[in-house]
């Protein structure tokens, strides 16, 4: 019997459990536990892409030569924005 590299682990998918079952069923997947670490592969590959995109957006906005608008006049042209808006939707 081959060991095994990590004690096993017991997930409830609840509604979930018929996609993965399916899955497994279509031949896809040989077991519900492949399809469950094909998803946190898939949930890996997802979060690097976000962070590389938070990484470039956060690089972007620190390279941005306009300047700082401080907290309070945007809220106060939020404010503003919003009266208007109920003021004319009334």
């Amino acid at each position: 019997m081959a060991s095994r590299a990590e004690k096993p682990v017991t997930v409830t998918l609840g509604p979930l459990t018929a996609a993965a079952q399916a899955r497994v069923r279509s031949g896809r997947y040989a077991s519900v536990s492949e399809v469950v670490r094909a998803g946190l592969r898939a949930l890996d590959r997802e979060e690097a892409l976000l962070d590389e995109l938070l990484k470039a957006r956060v690089a972007e906005a620190l390279a941005d030569s306009n300047p700082a608008v401080p907290a309070e006049a945007v809220r106060s042209r939020l404010a503003a924005r919003h009266a208007a808006r109920t003021k004319h939707g009334a």
